[in-house]
């Protein structure tokens, strides 16, 4: 698959890493011929210098015979034009990045005008991210698949809780409730486990299940259901914009503190429900006079990740119940993962993941079974993919004992039609199911990939 990546920023840069290691042919095009070099020194990829809307520079990258170009610069307008040009060219599929929230309301139209084949709004994604975290504040990270049916969440094992010290096999007949393990995080160690598989305190699980069935589950664990009522953010951008217009919509307070005087009088017209303070959130002094300790979650989401992860330790002093904090850089979420910060958000991520989804089904669009939804997790050492089971094959009708599941990859959940079936070795698959597999094998992109 020929791929044309056009801006080399944050999320340009993670999806040529990403699209590299899967042996993607890849050009990459940037006005910055310094980010190129860098980028050439640390990929195996083609380097365009130059602007990526202007024609000429598009055929020298080859983009008339391009299988997808993504348009993701830092101008909206710039990612569509290049999208529409790329398409005049000759180009069978694009992607543009478009953040502003008044292009966003009407992309409807205008993806249908620009022949775009998906639009993404790295803001926009990173807010549902959070929005679901507090929703369900028992998890650290919520991911959704089967449209919402199936949610995959996070969970830390803290000290002398019901689940420490026992098997799986244990977990599921004590607590008898259709969940499943599919991903344990144990300090550097990454596993798909089994039923004999031992949790431990400090474990980080990755549980699967229909939403009333994970509700029970931490009821029945001793985690009461404490509602998220009270919300402070930290950071007036787009994330916060989208994140306190759907957390109004569901009945929470929100409070924003924002430095900017301008962005102060922008959020009073845009959200005349929320509290808007005009100062810097960083001032110990100033999230003291606002109550930070009187709220249900704290929410960092200025534009640096430095002063997020401050900003958030310092709530977790305070005794906040649930803190997220937006940091960019993965390194910087690797350091600070398991330090006190609830959840860790990255916008990037979020984009990176959904287009990196549509790749992998575009790469196998006629196969019996393909990528419908992709999550990375565990700091992109696991996959949970969904796949929709389109045709009659070898793997349909079998049950899934019989059939040769390659070690380190797990079959979670099935959904066929209204009903989640968290599967056993007697279950089958039929056409029309959905199913969530978890995998440590990268580049699985057809349903068959995971079987011997």
């Amino acid at each position: 698959m020929k791929i044309v990546i056009i801006g080399d920023g944050k999320v340009g840069h993670k999806l040529a890493i990403q699209l590299s290691e899967e042996n993607y042919d890849i050009t990459l095009i940037d006005q910055n011929e310094g980010k190129l070099k860098d980028a050439l020194n640390k990929m195996d990829i083609f380097c365009i210098p130059g602007n990526g809307a202007d024609a000429e520079i598009m055929k020298q990258a080859d983009v008339p015979h391009a299988d997808l170009v993504i348009a993701c610069a830092s101008a909206d307008e710039m990612n569509m034009l290049s999208c529409l040009l790329a398409r005049r060219l000759g180009a069978k599929h694009t992607i543009a990045r478009v953040r502003n929230p008044i292009y966003y309301r009407q992309i409807g139209m205008l993806k249908e005008d620009l022949h775009l084949s998906m639009a993404v709004n790295p803001e926009l994604a990173a807010s549902n991210e959070i929005l679901r975290v507090l929703l369900f504040p028992e998890a650290s990270k919520v991911e959704t698949f089967m449209k919402g049916r199936v949610e995959l969440v996070e969970y830390a094992v803290s000290e002398n809780q019901p689940l420490t010290d026992i098997s799986l096999a244990e977990v599921y007949r004590k607590f008898q409730i259709k969940i499943l393990v599919c991903a344990v995080k144990r300090g550097k160690d990454v596993y798909i486990p089994d039923g004999n598989f031992v949790v431990r305190a400090g474990d980080r699980l990755h549980i699967a299940a229909a939403h009333q069935d994970l509700r029970t589950f931490f009821k029945s664990i001793g985690r009461k259901n404490a509602k998220v009522k009270k919300v402070l953010i930290c950071g007036g951008g787009h994330v916060c914009f989208y994140l306190a217009s759907q957390l109004l919509q569901v009945g929470m307070k929100v409070k924003i503190i924002e430095r900017s005087e301008q962005r102060c009088e922008e959020l009073c017209e845009l959200l005349p429900k929320a509290t808007i303070i005009n100062g810097n959130a960083a001032d110990q002094d100033l999230l003291m006079e606002e109550r930070i300790a009187d709220t249900d979650a704290f929410v960092a989401l200025t534009g640096m990740d430095e002063e997020n992860i401050i900003m958030s330790f310092f709530a977790k002093t305070v005794g906040v119940p649930k803190i997220i904090a937006k940091v960019n850089d993965d390194t910087r979420a690797q350091m600070v993962e398991g330090l006190g910060i609830d959840s860790i958000v990255s916008a990037k991520s979020a984009t990176a993941d959904a287009i990196m989804g549509y790749v992998r089904a575009r790469n196998n669009s006629y196969s019996s079974a393909n990528v419908e939804t992709m999550y990375r997790l565990v700091q992109g050492k696991v996959e949970a993919l969904e796949f929709i089971i389109k045709k009659e094959c070898a793997y349909t009708n079998v049950p899934l004992k019989d059939l040769p599941i390659k070690k380190n990859n797990l079959i979670a959940c099935i959904g066929r039609k209204r009903k989640v079936i968290v599967p056993n070795g007697y279950d089958h698959l039929e056409v029309g199911d959905s199913v969530m597999v978890v995998t440590k094998d990268h580049i699985v992109s057809n349903f068959s990939d995971i079987l011997g």
